[in-house]
């Protein structure tokens, strides 16, 4: 029987050389093809997050807006969606992060968290750790505390979890690549 890690690797499609030459892309669109492996990575998910006694869930923008609200509907609990620049209608945060070759922002409605909450940030892939990172300022700009981040793939060699783990925040993967 195969472990649940395992599941996903089998159902992630990898590209090579995207974006750009060298780059192994791991595409986790064709694992929204198998339901019944997103339905364990959701089961996972929310019984490692309940040991964190989370109040909150935070989900980035986009594929974090698809597992962060089932993994709160799961815990029964309220879901926030932290997003890109420009695509929420009130009042917000917003933090700036660098990428490979420029900067990019996200924000937060700034009435989204009770002050004092629990929250978990959820996303599909941890890299370098910058999404998550400007997530965290969103979520302590708010008054809230981001003690944990749950992820389905990790790619360990960009260092990002340390980044997290660094300023307090546990990181969660289902999957790592070296």
């Amino acid at each position: 029987m195969m472990t649940l890690s395992e599941k996903i690797n089998s159902a992630i499609r990898t590209i090579p050389n995207f974006p750009k030459e060298g780059i192994q892309y791991k595409d986790i669109s064709t694992l929204f093809l198998r339901p019944d492996i997103i339905q364990e990575i959701i089961d996972a998910s929310a019984n490692a997050l309940k040991e964190h006694r989370v109040e909150v869930i935070a989900g980035i923008e986009s594929r974090g807006f698809l597992l962060g609200a089932a993994i709160a509907a799961k815990m029964q609990l309220p879901f926030v969606m932290i997003r890109k620049a420009g695509k929420l209608p009130a009042e917000t945060y917003k933090a700036t992060y660098d990428l490979e070759y420029g900067s990019a922002t996200i924000e937060m409605h700034i009435d989204a968290i009770r002050q004092g909450s629990r929250v978990a940030i959820i996303d599909d892939v941890l890299a370098t750790g910058g999404t998550a990172l400007a997530a965290s300022e969103l979520i302590k700009r708010a008054g809230a505390y981001p003690i944990v981040s749950s992820f389905i793939a990790e790619l360990a060699f960009l260092n990002g979890a340390k980044k997290l783990e660094d300023i307090g925040i546990q990181c969660l993967s289902l999957v790592k690549y070296q």
